[in-house]
């Protein structure tokens, strides 16, 4: 028969309390899969607008019950960019079912792309005019299953392992996240992804049936036949994949030799064993993170003046001080200008060509 008011009411909590359930089965089988190193990532040439829009089509009813006006701010100097479509989607709707969230009703959330020539990269910034984030919750966003104020845990439904996702993934692509906030005036979360214009230009000319770009065949023409005497020994402390064979791939080619230490406690190992001329160091690596073991490598009076440049795909304020008051000799955050990073470690080293 027909159902009552209290049984349809029954049945929607039901329906509401196993939609949460499979949200956070799924949350944890991602960073599951992500710290096994399991994770798919299939990077290709994305269209921009199309996966913008259609991320923000993903939170339109849940703004629209609250009044939320959502807002998209295209880029018009960029319709593509070299990523993981699924991964980079899985991105914005976090950072945009966020914002929508925590945003009070008639309030605005604004998607906003920008490109950034100069570094090679397109910044993502999901902003909102909600309840704001206190300057000492920061850090404890990107912990999994971390809501920073357990009041919020009732107000506000979570699993609090979106943003540790964000951040992962974020990683993945070789990218950073920086967070502005300020509480009673809303947020401003934005993913920093390379925009990969050779790659996309190289796979463009492929669809053609072309040649590679210029670019692509000046890169392989200056790959040394042996070892630059300009050239440097690079310690590369990563545990991501794809940052890995980015960044050594084109040192390699600009005549140093790399090593890789997939965390922090080999890194000092590798340290010990090959001594090397200078160590890129990440700070978010698992067993020891990358701030600890560049302050490990500083009480070894051998290693006291190794240039050590830290890296970091999470860029919070007071990061740059930390790391320097750690010990390291410079700080970037991801995605690195590759010629820059180049000129960087050829100048701690003395090496400038």
């Amino acid at each position: 028969g027909t159902l009552n008011e209290y049984q349809q009411n029954t049945l929607k909590i039901v329906e509401s309390s196993g939609r949460h359930l499979l949200e956070l089965i799924n949350d944890i089988l991602d960073l599951s899969k992500i710290e096994a190193g399991m994770f798919d990532y299939y990077p290709q040439v994305v269209d921009l607008e199309t996966l913008c829009r259609s991320s923000l089509a993903f939170v339109k009813e849940q703004a629209t019950r609250k009044s939320i006006n959502l807002v998209y701010e295209e880029e018009p100097e960029v319709s593509r960019i070299h990523a993981d479509p699924r991964r980079l989607k899985q991105i914005l709707v976090n950072l945009l079912t966020n914002a929508v969230k925590f945003t009070s009703e008639n309030g605005q959330v604004t998607l906003q792309v920008r490109a950034d020539a100069e570094q090679g990269r397109i910044r993502f910034s999901v902003m909102d005019n909600g309840i704001g984030i206190a300057p000492g919750d920061l850090k404890r966003l990107f912990q999994p299953f971390v809501q920073v104020d357990s009041a919020l845990n009732r107000l506000y439904e979570g699993t609090g392992l979106g943003l540790a996702l964000v951040q992962k993934l974020t990683d993945m692509h070789g990218g950073s996240v920086e967070v502005e906030s300020e509480i009673g005036n809303g947020s401003r979360f934005t993913v920093n992804i390379p925009w990969g214009k050779d790659l996309i230009a190289q796979q463009e000319s492929i669809e053609a049936g072309g040649e590679p770009p210029p670019s692509v065949i000046s890169a392989k023409s200056r790959a040394p036949s042996g070892q630059d005497p300009d050239g440097s020994l690079v310690l590369l402390a990563e545990d991501n994949m794809a940052n890995i064979l980015t960044i050594g791939e084109y040192l390699e080619v600009h005549g140093h030799k790399l090593v890789n230490a997939h965390d922090g406690l080999e890194a000092i190992q590798l340290t010990k064993e090959m001594n090397p001329d200078i160590i890129l160091m990440d700070i978010q690596m698992p067993a020891l993170d990358g701030l600890e073991a560049i302050r490990r490598l500083r009480s070894d009076p051998r290693f006291e003046s190794t240039p050590i440049i830290a890296l970091t795909a999470l860029a919070m304020p007071g990061d740059r001080e930390r790391c320097l008051e750690a010990g390291a000799n410079e700080y970037l955050s991801k995605p690195v200008s590759l010629k820059e990073l180049d000129r960087i470690i050829r100048s701690l080293t003395k090496r400038e060509t």
